[in-house]
């Protein structure tokens, strides 16, 4: 299989990359990963990767550093919902523990496993900015605060009921 953007993909990327000064192209690198987990279904395996580097004009693993060091990009499948619980100080202190453990327990996974129905995946993250409303996930481009477990229930019914449609 050719791994290639769309041209509307190809176009942006086109346009991201115009920001930056010549034999700076690298600096649109976290950008064109975005749009890479995007469009190669959510993740980014090495030819994904490879095709990123090529398209920067930089070595392949300028691009793998930069992906394995950040939360955001996923190295393997993800469900169609990536459940992104806080794990950091604030977050502890407010029971983010107490809701990982029971996104485990609810949907039989571990951290960094996806649930066998291939819609969740639990992925806990570090500080993600916003101590006063603890415990908090990400979900998407969507905050989850003030978490409860009654509040978890809900939103995983939520999100399955919204699967289906």
């Amino acid at each position: 299989m050719s791994i290639q953007f769309s041209q509307e993909k190809l176009d942006k990327v086109k346009e991201i990359i115009a920001r930056y000064p010549e034999g700076k192209q690298k600096s649109a690198l976290i950008p064109l990963l975005h749009l890479a987990q995007e469009e190669f279904g959510g993740w980014l395996d090495v030819p994904v990767m490879d095709y990123v580097a090529s398209l920067l004009h930089i070595l392949p693993i300028e691009v793998y550093e930069v992906a394995t060091f950040y939360t955001m990009f996923n190295m393997k499948p993800v469900g169609k919902y990536v459940l992104e619980v806080c794990r950091t100080g604030p977050c502890m202190l407010r029971g983010s523990d107490q809701i990982i453990d029971h996104i485990k327990t609810k949907l039989s996974i571990k951290e960094g496993e996806t649930s066998a129905d291939g819609l969740f995946t639990l992925k806990p993250a570090e500080c993600l900015g916003a101590c006063g409303y603890a415990p908090m996930m990400q979900l998407g481009k969507h905050f989850r605060e003030n978490l409860t477990v009654e509040k978890v229930d809900t939103l995983l019914e939520e999100l399955k009921a919204n699967a289906k449609n």
